[in-house]
Formats: structure tokens, C-alpha cells, sequence
């Protein structure tokens, strides 16, 4: 209890410092009375966590508290992103009679359950608005997707190669978790955010949550000590969970992302939602300040996969923006720049020891295994193209690590072993559509109004990020949430950006108190 207390403590005093500095960003971008409301939830829910010593005592703190706060917030979408990772995923399994569990929960479906499937049934009820125009071509791929998801039950990876069999029972447990976990998300941001202060409210409330994993993450890497981790063994009796991450002799942060991969690819994310959100910055200060807690969130986490992602969505953004060769130039000139300087530091030394193609060789055998690991997984999705083999896991004994798995880091064989290639192609071109949309409106917009040209760019570098970032990394935790995220805030966009382009004539014609929604 004394380091849960100390813990909240160091958490509790990085934060208030965060929202003190961010305040006049934030009311940029929404109400006073949101984001004060906002940031008093967050602060009572970290508290619940670290000091609740258990899920379900914790609950009885969130639960009624998540539930007034999606009534009363005027964007729960925004709410959502401020909150989505407040603590680590750390699944529960919730106890029924005449079987081992009914299913698993950890926070993530506590406020999809809290929050985001109410909103889902007000807009359903809604008679005007995005939610009332039926399916469309994401939701028909996403619905297909979940179908594979419920129908071929993929084997888990047991110790002793125990080979467990499906049942109704488990069939009705994961379209459960497919429609709640996953279809409802996607329908909220993507039928809720259909306006642009919605979109900007949204963006910025996640560049406020990672701001806040940020600015913990460099005090974990300073002090060597994991402030969430605790709280995990306490929720679970994983001892994986209790273990600190090094890379070299270097602690690489986790902050409250769950690992350092996912904690590097939300602050990846931010940074490119930042991109675009900068230009409301009243100062050269606040721009540079944001980016900076951000980079170096980056670096504590120690991935390479998110710096090489972060980079890409810096370099996709420019070359997207008007008058892109100025704008390469400048991201070229100034990467040099930054890069000849940290050379010359003990930062740029731990960057360079891990980066293969500068000469770097700490824990290069990652690199290696997942080459071995992309050979053999592509293999055997030949051997069964269509609808994979759910047991192809079994066939790769010779991958297996210390730890007694086969460690499928990369999102794109996991789904192509498991669902095939019927199944990839679904998973795939459900965010790509709306990627392409959303860089189709972008453009169209551009020349007519910059900045909402400039928020579509953001979305669309960001998902090209995503879609880099998924080859080095299983499909979990924050990269699972945001990717069904990031494709509900395109279809919002696309959306908006087609009101947008509607004819003056029509929007004169609007009913008079009816204000034009972009």
C-alpha cells in the first residue's frame, strides 16, 4: 500500500502540472466547465486505481462516476480518448456459476459499457444525423471482419501445447466482446463526431491524455521506477505484468500505456495529431512545449518501431501540406539539425546503440526473430490462403521464446495466420477506405479552407503511421483501440468535409435557427 500511495503521489504531481500548462490549450478546444469536469474525473479515477488494491473495488468507484460523466459531458467521444488509458489493460475475468467465467473485462469495456454504448443508442434513436443514414461500406467490412472473428476460433497458445475446443458458449463470448469492444466504438466516434469542433475536441482531449502518459513516462525513465506497475499485479495474477522492461541498462518507460511499444505508438499518434492542432496555439512556446513532452515521452518508452513511425507521419505530413518540397526541406534540414546535436549527448548515444542501420547491436536478435518470424508465418498462410489455419501456432515450436510462446509481433501475419488472407483483406481495406476518403476530402478542401484540409492530412498521416507501426507489433492494447479510432474519426471527417462542400445556395437555404454543423 505505502508504493500505491507513492505512486499516486509522483502521478498526482506530474499531472497537476500538465493541466496547469495545458488549461489554455484545452479551452481552445472546449468549454471550461468540460474540461475542468474532465480533468477532476481523471484525477478521482487515477486515485481509485492506485489505491483500490483490486478491479472490482475499483469499480465500485467508476462505474456510477463513468456513467454521470457520459451524460452530463458534452462530447464523450472526447471524454473517452482523455480516459482510454488511464490505467493498464489488465483483463478480469468476471465470475459466473456453472463455468469458468462469463468473460473477461478490464477498463476499456467498463467504459464502453459506461459510456460509449449509451451514446450509441441515443444516436440509433436520433432521427436526423449520420446514425440515422444506415451502413455503410467500413461497417459492412467491420461487421464481416467480426464474423470471421466469432466463427474461426483460434487456438490459444497453451503451455504443455494444451489444444482447447470451442463451444456455443465461447462463440456467444466473443461476438459479445467483437460488438461491444470493437463495433461499438467504431460506430460512436465515427456517427458522433460529424462536425469539426467535435473532431478538434476530440484530437486534442488524446494529445492531453498522452501529454499526461508523456510526462510520466520521463519520470519513469529518470528515476528507474514504474508507477502502474504495481497496480497491474494487484488487478491480476499474471507475473508477467510485475516485470520492469530494460533495453540495455536503460528502463524503457511504460507509464499507464501497459508497455513501452504501446506507450511509443499513442505518443506517435499524438504527435500527429498535434501537427495539425498546433496551428490554434497562441504561442511558439505552447507549439514547441507540446512537441517536445511528446518526443520525449518517445524516448523514455525506448521503441524503435515508434520513433521510425513518428517520423513517418512527420515526413507524410509535410509532403501532404501546401508547398511540401518547403516544408521537406525544413523536416530534412531540421532532422539534421536535431539528430548532429543528439549525437553529440548521452540521448543520441542510447538512440544510435539501438538502431541496427547506424551501427547499433542492443537487442538486435528482435529484429532477426521477427524476420524469421515473417518467413515462416507467410509459409504456412500459403498452405491454407483462404481461411487460415487456427492451428498454424502449434507448427512454430522452433519460434518459441523464454517466456514459452510464439511471439506474434506482427499484426499483419497474426490475422493472415488466424483469418486468412479473406480475412486480411477485410481488416485492411476497412481502415483503407477510409484513409483513401478521408485523403480524397482533404484535398478537395484544401485550397477552400486550410484548416479543415490540414485535419484530414493529420488523419491520414496518422493511419499510414498505424498501418507501419502494425507490421512490428501484435494487435493489442493502445494500437487495437486507435486503430478502430482513427478509422471512426476519418468517416467523420469524410462527413463533414462533403458538408462542407455543399453549395452556398443550399446552406442559405437552411431553416432559420439551424446552424450550418462542419
Amino acid at each position: 500500500m505505502l508504493n500505491s500511495v507513492k505512486g499516486l503521489i509522483a502521478v498526482v504531481a506530474i499531472a497537476l502540472v500538465i493541466f496547469k500548462f495545458s488549461k489554455p490549450l484545452g479551452l481552445l478546444f472546449s468549454t471550461e466547465r468540460d474540461f475542468v469536469r474532465r480533468r477532476n474525473i481523471w484525477f478521482v479515477l487515477t486515485a481509485a486505481a492506485l489505491l483500490s488494491g483490486g478491479f472490482w473495488t475499483f469499480c465500485l468507484v467508476a462505474v456510477p462516476v463513468l456513467i454521470w460523466a457520459g451524460r452530463v459531458d458534452s462530447n464523450p467521444v472526447a471524454l473517452y480518448l482523455l480516459l482510454m488509458q488511464i490505467v493498464p489493460q489488465v483483463a478480469v475475468p468476471v465470475p459466473m456459476v456453472g463455468m469458468g467465467y462469463l468473460f473477461q473485462i478490464d477498463f476499456d469495456l467498463l467504459m464502453s459499457l459506461c459510456i460509449l454504448i449509451p451514446v450509441a443508442l441515443r444516436l440509433r434513436r436520433s432521427k436526423d444525423g449520420p446514425a440515422s443514414d444506415g451502413l455503410k461500406a467500413m461497417d459492412y467490412l467491420l461487421i464481416a471482419y467480426g464474423v470471421l472473428e466469432v466463427v474461426l476460433f483460434v487456438r490459444p497458445d497453451m503451455p504443455g501445447h494444451v489444444i482447447l475446443q470451442d463451444s456455443m458458449t465461447n462463440k456467444l463470448r466473443r461476438t459479445f466482446m467483437f460488438v461491444t469492444d470493437v463495433y461499438v466504438l467504431y460506430f460512436v466516434v465515427s456517427r458522433f463526431c460529424n462536425t469539426r469542433a467535435r473532431l478538434k475536441e476530440a484530437m486534442a482531449a488524446f494529445c492531453l491524455a498522452c501529454a499526461l502518459m508523456s510526462g510520466v513516462a520521463v519520470f519513469e525513465s529518470a528515476k528507474h521506477w514504474s508507477l502502474y506497475t504495481n497496480l497491474a499485479m494487484q488487478w491480476s495474477n499474471d507475473p508477467a505484468l510485475g516485470f520492469y522492461l530494460f533495453r540495455g541498462d536503460s528502463l524503457r518507460a511504460l507509464a499507464s500505456a501497459g508497455h513501452p511499444l504501446a506507450l511509443g505508438y499513442l505518443l506517435a499518434m499524438a504527435l500527429g495529431f498535434w501537427l495539425y492542432l498546433q496551428s490554434a496555439a497562441q504561442s511558439k512556446k505552447q507549439k514547441i512545449g507540446v512537441a517536445l513532452l511528446l518526443w520525449a515521452g518517445l524516448l523514455a518508452a525506448y521503441s524503435r518501431g515508434p520513433w521510425v513511425g513518428a517520423a513517418a507521419i512527420y515526413v507524410c505530413f509535410a509532403a501532404l501540406s501546401p508547398r511540401a518540397v518547403s516544408r521537406l526541406s525544413k523536416v530534412a534540414f531540421s532532422s539534421l539539425l536535431i539528430g548532429g546535436l543528439l549525437s553529440m549527448t548521452p540521448i543520441g548515444e542510447r538512440i544510435i546503440r539501438v538502431l541496427p542501420f547506424l551501427g547499433g547491436s542492443v537487442d538486435s536478435a528482435n529484429i532477426s526473430y521477427r524476420q524469421r518470424l515473417s518467413e515462416r508465418a507467410w509459409d504456412l498462410v500459403m498452405q491454407s490462403p483462404f481461411f487460415g489455419d487456427q492451428f498454424a501456432v502449434f507448427k512454430m515450436d522452433d519460434l518459441r521464446q523464454g517466456q514459452g510462446i510464439v511471439d506474434l509481433v506482427n499484426t499483419y501475419v497474426q490475422v493472415a495466420l488466424d483469418k486468412g488472407l479473406i480475412g486480411l483483406a477485410l481488416f485492411v481495406g476497412f481502415i483503407l477506405i477510409g484513409c483513401v476518403g478521408a485523403l480524397r476530402s482533404s484535398r478537395s478542401v484544401m485550397r477552400t479552407d486550410p484548416d479543415l484540409g490540414q485535419m484530414g492530412t493529420s488523419l491520414v498521416c496518422c493511419i499510414i503511421g498505424t498501418l507501419i507501426l502494425i507490421q512490428n507489433c501484435s494487435f493489442i492494447m493502445g494500437y487495437a483501440k486507435m486503430f478502430y479510432v482513427l478509422a471512426g474519426l476519418a468517416t467523420g471527417y469524410i462527413g463533414v468535409a462533403a458538408r462542407q462542400k455543399q453549395p452556398v445556395a443550399s446552406k442559405a437555404g437552411l431553416p432559420s435557427g439551424v446552424p450550418d454543423a462542419r
